[in-house]
C-alpha cells in the first residue's frame, strides 16, 4: 500500500445521566437520523474539550492540572489567542504608559483594520473572534513598537504607520513563522474576513457525535434547601428546578488528512506525528459536557478503530441509520457488518487496529490498547508524504 494520506478516527462512547452539549434553550442538542430523534454533540464542543483538555476535580468540577496529553504539553507547541481585543490588548496596551499617549491612539486604528478589516471601526462587537497565533502577536507587538519609538509626535505616528501599512497584511506575518497561527490554527483552520490569504485549512475534520439509537431523556427535578432557615419559616425548598438530563451510546467519526497537517506545521513530520499520538488520547478520554459538578459526565471510548488509507474517506454512521440497540456489542456488530460492505463494494485497502472493550470482533483487524493505537497513528504519520 501507498503511504496514507487519511487516518479515520471511529469511536463509541457511552455517557449516562448527563447533559453533555445544550443548545440557545438549555436542553440538550438532537438531530434526526433514520427517522428517530438522537441526542448530539457538536463538532465544536468537542473540538473545545479537545483544545482545552484539563484534569478536573469531580465533585467542584475545578482544574487540577493540565492533561497529561494536552495539546498544550508537547514539544513544539505554538499558543495561539482566539479573541475580539487582540489587538487592543495584545499588541496596544503594552505601549501605554511607555510611549505618548497620542502616538498610542494614532496607531490603533491602522492595526485594527488591518487585523479586524473594514469592521475594526464599528466597535468590538462588530468584530470577527479572531485566532491569532502567538507569532503573528509577537510580530504585530514588535511592529507597533518600532513605530511608536520612531514617531515624537501624533502627526509622525499617522504618517509612519500610514507608511507601514501599505504592504504588510497576514502574509508578512505568516512568512515570520513555521506555525504563525499556531498549533491549534494548524489542526482546526481557521477563517479571517479581512484577508481570506489568512485562512487556514483545517487538516482535522470533526463530524458531529450522536446516539446510536433513539434518544434517552429524561426532566431532572431537584432542589436546594435553605441550611440556616428556621422552623417558623415557609417549609419545603429554597430553589426548584428542572433539567434535562440524557444517556446513550455516541458514535463519532474524524478525519485527519496527514499531508495537509505536517503541511500547517511547518513541514515538520515529527511535530505532526506526535500531535496526532496525542490527539488520539484525547478523542479517546476526554469528555465533553456541561454540568460537571451534578454529573461528572466522564467516559471513555468503549470501542475506537484507526484507519489509514490513501483514498477519499467514509464515515461508518450508515451502520445506524437504523436503530442499534442501546449497547456496546449490538453497535460494534453493526459498525463491522458497514465496514464489510465497504469493503466489498470499494476495494480500498485500509490497513487498521482497532480498541474493543466489546465481545464483537472485527474480523482480522487487530486490537491494541489506547497506547497502541497512539504509537500506531503516529507511525503513519511518519510514513505519509506530502500531497
Amino acid at each position: 500500500m501507498t503511504a496514507p494520506r487519511f487516518l479515520q478516527i471511529h469511536t463509541l462512547h457511552s455517557y449516562a445521566a448527563a447533559l453533555l452539549n445544550r443548545d440557545d434553550s438549555g436542553l440538550a442538542k438532537r438531530i434526526r437520523f433514520g427517522g428517530v430523534s438522537r441526542t448530539r454533540i457538536s463538532s465544536q464542543c468537542l473540538k473545545r474539550h479537545w483544545r482545552h483538555a484539563q484534569v478536573v476535580d469531580e465533585k467542584t468540577g475545578r482544574k487540577i492540572k493540565d492533561d497529561p496529553h494536552a495539546l498544550q504539553s508537547l514539544v513544539g507547541f505554538v499558543d495561539s489567542v482566539r479573541s475580539r481585543e487582540l489587538v487592543t490588548e495584545k499588541v496596544i496596551a503594552p505601549l501605554r504608559g511607555q510611549f505618548a499617549e497620542e502616538v498610542v491612539n494614532a496607531l490603533e486604528p491602522e492595526f485594527q483594520k488591518l487585523v479586524y478589516g473594514d469592521k475594526a471601526d464599528k466597535g468590538k462587537k462588530s468584530r470577527q473572534t479572531l485566532l491569532l497565533g502567538q507569532p503573528e502577536l509577537d510580530w504585530l507587538a514588535r511592529e507597533a513598537r518600532n513605530i511608536a519609538e520612531g514617531a515624537k509626535d501624533k502627526k509622525a505616528a499617522e504618517k509612519a504607520v500610514a507608511e507601514w501599512v501599505k504592504d504588510k497584511n497576514f502574509k508578512a506575518m505568516r512568512d515570520s513563522s513555521a506555525l504563525p497561527g499556531g498549533l491549534i490554527a494548524a489542526l482546526f483552520g481557521r477563517m479571517v474576513t479581512s484577508d481570506p490569504a489568512a485562512n487556514i485549512d483545517a487538516p482535522v475534520h470533526v463530524a458531529h457525535a450522536f446516539t446510536v439509537h433513539a434518544e434517552e431523556v429524561e426532566d431532572d427535578y431537584f432542589t436546594a434547601v435553605d441550611d440556616l432557615k428556621r422552623d417558623d419559616d415557609d417549609s419545603g425548598a429554597d430553589t426548584i428546578q428542572e433539567t434535562e438530563i440524557t444517556c446513550g451510546l455516541f458514535y463519532g467519526y474524524s478525519v485527519i488528512d496527514i499531508p495537509g497537517l505536517v503541511a500547517n506545521c511547518g513541514g515538520d513530520r515529527s511535530l505532526a506525528g506526535r500531535v496526532v499520538h496525542n490527539l488520539m488520547y484525547l478523542i479517546a478520554e476526554v469528555s465533553p459536557g456541561a454540568k460537571l459538578g451534578s454529573t461528572a459526565p466522564y467516559g471513555r471510548a468503549g470501542f475506537m478503530l484507526l484507519e489509514a488509507g490513501d483514498r477519499q474517506p467514509r464515515s461508518l454512521v450508515e451502520a445506524y441509520r437504523r436503530p442499534a440497540a442501546p449497547e456496546l456489542n449490538d453497535a460494534v456488530e453493526k459498525l463491522c457488518g458497514q465496514i464489510a460492505a465497504f469493503d466489498r463494494a470499494y476495494e480500498t485497502g485500509e490497513t487498521r487496529i482497532c480498541l474493543n472493550l466489546s465481545g464483537a470482533k472485527l474480523g482480522d483487524t487487530p486490537t491494541g490498547s489506547l497506547a497502541d493505537l497512539a504509537a500506531w497513528a503516529e507511525v503513519r504519520v511518519e510514513e505519509a508524504g506530502h500531497a
